[in-house]
Order: C-alpha cells, then sequence, then structure tokens
C-alpha cells in the first residue's frame, strides 16, 4: 500500500521564549500568537478523556456527577460541539482560582483556558488533551516513552500514514496544558512536529443576496442583461460526451442536506451519507439557518428529472456530509476518512476557519494528502475548496484601514491554511460579466469559477459576519447562482430553488461537478491529471 513520505510535515522554528512558552501556538509551520478568554474555561471529565473517536453529547449537564454544583463554582455553557469538553464561564476575578479547583476534582481529566487569537479578538479557540507528535526517523521507541513519561503523556495510537509520529493524551499528572508542553517538546532535535489539537468554529464561505434550466446561466447561456460572453463554463460541450456516472460520487461537507428534495432522487444517487454531528440520523437540516448543504449539493449534482434546476454532473452521486460545525483534528480527519472509505471521488468544501489566519495542523494536513494520494485506489480524490470572500488573499500580508472600529488596523496576515494546502483546488470567483467577483479572495488559488458578486465579508467567531473595509459604494452588477432549496420551509427564499446563491461556496461545487464530469469520462484520470486540465488555457 501506498504511504505518506516518512518526513511529510512542515519544519518549524525552534526556541519559544520562556515567558511566551503558553501563548505561542505553533502549528502548520507558523507560530500563532494567543490570549486567554478572561471568563471561560473548558473540562474534560475522566472517564471521557482516553476515547479515540468524538462522541455527540447533548448541551446540558447530563454527563456530569449530580453534586458537580457544589463543586464547580461555575456558570455550565454546554458541550463545545461533538467533543468531550464542557464549557463554563466564571467572573474574571475568579478564573484562576476555579480552575485550580476543577483540576483537583477526581471526574476531571483535563481543564483548560478558553483562548482567542491576538490578530483576532472575536474567535475562540479551544484546547483539547490531544499532542500530535513527530519525531525524527533515528528516534527509537525507548527514547519516545522517556519523553511521555517526563511530559505525562499517554500514548493513544500511532498516526497512519506518517513515520514515527504518534497522538498522545495528556494525562492529569501533567503538570502543564499542551500549548506549554508542545512548545518545550518543539525545542528538541529529534521531535519535528508538536501540535496540540485546537478546537475552532467552521465558516461556511458564503453570503447571499436578498433580491430553471434557462436560468443557470453559470452553466450555459447565449448572452443578455448582466451576462457577458464567455462568463459560463460551456456544460452542454461536455454534456454531449457524459452527464456523469453514478459509479462517480461527489461528496459534499456541508450542513444538512435536503434529501427528501425530488433532484436528489433515483437509485444511486444518495451514497454513504454521514451526520458526524448525530451519527445515528441522517444528514438533514435541523435548523431554520441550515440551507447552505443543500444549495451546494445542488449546483454539483442535482438531477435532471425535467423539473427544477440542475447540476454540472447530475448523473453522478452525491455523498452528503454534515460536519460538525468545529475544525478540531479529529472531526477533519472522520470526515475525510469516511470520505475515502466510502467511495468519493471528488471532495467538495464550502467552508474555512472562522479566523483571519489560521494554518492547518500537521494531522489535518496529513489526511487531505491521504485524499488526494491514496483516495480512489491510489488515484486520488479531487479535494475542492472555496478560497473565501473577503477579498483578501488566502497567504499573505495588507495594511488594513478603515474597518468600523479599527477591527483591523495596519499590517495584517491573512491565510486560508486548507485552500493553499499543496493538494487542494482552491477556487475563487467570477460574476456573469466575466470579472472577479467583489468579494473573491486571491492568490494561491488554482483556479476561478462563474458565481454571484456581492460585498466581501467575513465570519469573526464571536463578532458574527461583518463586511470587510472598505466599504463597497458602487454598484455590484451581476447575477446570482439558480439552485436547489430546501422544501416547504422558508430557505434562501420562499420556494423549492433559490437565484440568489453565490460566494466561491457556489464556485467551489460547480468545479468539484466539473471534475465528476471529467471522472466520468475518464476514470483513469489521476488527481493531479484533473487539476493540470482544470487549470489549461481553453482551446480556441
Amino acid at each position: 500500500m501506498t504511504t505518506l513520505p516518512p518526513d511529510f510535515g512542515v519544519p518549524y522554528s525552534t526556541g519559544v521564549a520562556a515567558d511566551s512558552l503558553g501563548i505561542i501556538l505553533q502549528r502548520g509551520g507558523e507560530e500563532l500568537r494567543l490570549e486567554k478568554v478572561s471568563d471561560r474555561f473548558t473540562l474534560c471529565l475522566a472517564d471521557l478523556a482516553d476515547l479515540a473517536d468524538l462522541t455527540e453529547l447533548a448541551n446540558s449537564p447530563d454527563d456530569l456527577p449530580e453534586n458537580w454544583q457544589s463543586l464547580i463554582p461555575a456558570e455550565y455553557q454546554g458541550k463545545i460541539a461533538n467533543t468531550h469538553l464542557e464549557l463554563f464561564r466564571v467572573p474574571s476575578a475568579n478564573l484562576d482560582t476555579v480552575m485550580a479547583t476543577v483540576r483537583a476534582l477526581s471526574f476531571v481529566a483535563f481543564a483548560s483556558h478558553v483562548y482567542h487569537l491576538v490578530d483576532n479578538p472575536y474567535s475562540r479557540v479551544y484546547i483539547s488533551n490531544e499532542l500530535t507528535l513527530q519525531f525524527d526517523r533515528n528516534t527509537n521507541e525507548q527514547r519516545i516513552n522517556t519523553l511521555a513519561a517526563e511530559f505525562s503523556l499517554i500514548l493513544r495510537e500511532p498516526l497512519g500514514g506518517l513515520a514515527n509520529t504518534f497522538i498522545f493524551l495528556v494525562s492529569k499528572q501533567s503538570l502543564e496544558n499542551p500549548i506549554k508542553i508542545s512548545n518545550r517538546l518543539m525545542n528538541l532535535p529529534e521531535v519535528l512536529t508538536a501540535e496540540p489539537n485546537i478546537i475552532i468554529r467552521q465558516d461556511f464561505n458564503y453570503r447571499p443576496k436578498d433580491p430553471l434550466y434557462s436560468r443557470q446561466w453559470h452553466l450555459q447561456h447565449n448572452g443578455g442583461k448582466f451576462l457577458a460572453a464567455g462568463s459560463h463554463i460551456s456544460v452542454e460541450a461536455a454534456w454531449d460526451l457524459t452527464r456523469g456516472d453514478r459509479a462517480v460520487v461527489v461528496a459534499v461537507a456541508d450542513d444538512g442536506v435536503d434529501l427528501n428534495h425530488p433532484d436528489f432522487q433515483g437509485v444511486g444517487k444518495i451514497v454513504a451519507p454521514r451526520n458526524f454531528q448525530n451519527p445515528d440520523v441522517l444528514p438533514l437540516p435541523a435548523t431554520p439557518d441550515e440551507n447552505h448543504g443543500t444549495a451546494c449539493a445542488g449546483v454539483a449534482v442535482a438531477a435532471e428529472n425535467g423539473t427544477g434546476a440542475v447540476g454540472v454532473a447530475p448523473g453522478c452521486a452525491l455523498m452528503p456530509l454534515k460536519t460538525t460545525g468545529f475544525l478540531d483534528d479529529q472531526s477533519v480527519e472522520d470526515l475525510f476518512n469516511w470520505a475515502i472509505e466510502n467511495g468519493a471521488s471528488v471532495i467538495s468544501c464550502s467552508w474555512g476557519a472562522a479566523a483571519v489566519y489560521f494554518p492547518i495542523s500537521l494531522r489535518q494536513r496529513a489526511v487531505i494528502t491521504k485524499a488526494a494520494t491514496l483516495g480512489r485506489n491510489g488515484k486520488g480524490c479531487i479535494v475542492v475548496f472555496a478560497a473565501g470572500n473577503s477579498n483578501r488573499p488566502v497567504d499573505g500580508l495588507v495594511n488594513e484601514r478603515g474597518w468600523e472600529g479599527n477591527l483591523f488596523l495596519g499590517n495584517t496576515k491573512w491565510l486560508s491554511g486548507f485552500v493553499v494546502h499543496p493538494d487542494v483546488i482552491g477556487v475563487g470567483a467570477t460574476t456573469s460579466l466575466g470579472k472577479k467577483a467583489v468579494y473573491s479572495n486571491w492568490g494561491r488559488i488554482s483556479i476561478s469559477a462563474p458565481s454571484s458578486n456581492g460585498a466581501p465579508g467575513v465570519s469573526l467567531g464571536q463578532q458574527g459576519y461583518v463586511f470587510t473595509a472598505p466599504a463597497v459604494v458602487s454598484s455590484l452588477e451581476g447575477l446570482g447562482v439558480v439552485t436547489n432549496d430546501r422544501l416547504d420551509t422558508p430557505g434562501y427564499d420562499a420556494g423549492d430553488f433559490t437565484d440568489s446563491f453565490g460566494g466561491t461556496s457556489s464556485a467551489c461545487p460547480l468545479v468539484a461537478g466539473v471534475a465528476a464530469l471529467m471522472l466520468s469520462a475518464n476514470p483513469d484520470l489521476t488527481a493531479p491529471e484533473v487539476r493540470e486540465i482544470l487549470q489549461k488555457p481553453p482551446i480556441k
């Protein structure tokens, strides 16, 4: 079986200053500066601390001992979804005292501060009790065991596909938190990577405007108002060869998908659905605002059935994957491993981290590389990510000014870690007028595809969605994308379809659908070959 390179990973700089050990997070070859949230902390119960898989737990204190209120002088805030972390709030002046009390409780395996990124004060970074350690190839088992004992770490399991790489748990006996332990380990010459598993909220990359085949201009059009020549993907020429094969499965990793929609019906249309929030139920929308997954799935693979809209690859199958809503290592691994193991050909991801600067971890990089190199029986899954809607570089420095309240001011680093992964096809957006969408991120992306136009914005965790500066004052011309909407309930629009979908969220499944058509025509194409063909200039 093919494996990843033995020293896969990113070399780190070492030597974090002693007074910064607890506030510098080394991740993906980058250093992120953290700051403690003054009135929050998390804990993990002892009987859950060593579980290998994340488990859905309700937002109630039912898993805590009955007398927890007499032992933990703090306000319970609920579970961090799909993790083992319980969140509490306490007056800032009492935080350290309460945390010391909590750490001494027999039923608590682990307690941690909550952090935010210094350059993004509205973000929330939660720390689990997991560490990923990658040692150089000459480090033997005895030395690894010695280091584990020195830092009170418990071996959970090796990380498959990476040589001398392991997932450890920070035990109750440890005197320091995972961030400090990681930074101390990174000062050792035999340690290539030391990363705590952090949890950050997922952000779906869209911002629909307010405002069926003949109106789907992004697929094919003959001109008209707000329609420039060549601003579509010329899908009809591809459909002359194939409209998609059921053997080609497009995994749409998103929020819930309305599987009752007529455009997702038919023998073999739905393959290996998975709800990572609640594994016992289908990946259906559960809240009024879960409309995104249905629209994305429609753009890629909505069936050709004589009614409504149609997807780029209507004959291909759909693997709807409802994500946890958080981007910890385990959630990302579970998502991509499920797609790989259940036969996904293309994996479409219209989301990123709710932060302006966020590199991905070794484990996340590794599982995406695994999908792109080992998926499809070694030919590689086509992994597609939306570039984002901030009108900022996916990796670069911007001298920010003009933000309301000076939310960002001066030189600010922007990084979309998933998009710049070398095995990912990052997708920007163009408009029906054939121009860059005002919101579309740019820089180290692979390709751009037709979508809506609109004002740029960014999700900042606790702050919510804000428009990026400077404010757009000119008219933003361009049509929205017609795709599927939820049935019998207000989604983006009142009916079962919407004409206002957009953002790089729509451009991403459009490219995923094109890749699916390519694999339907030639299933022997490798993932790098698909990327190369997509990036070739059009034949005149």
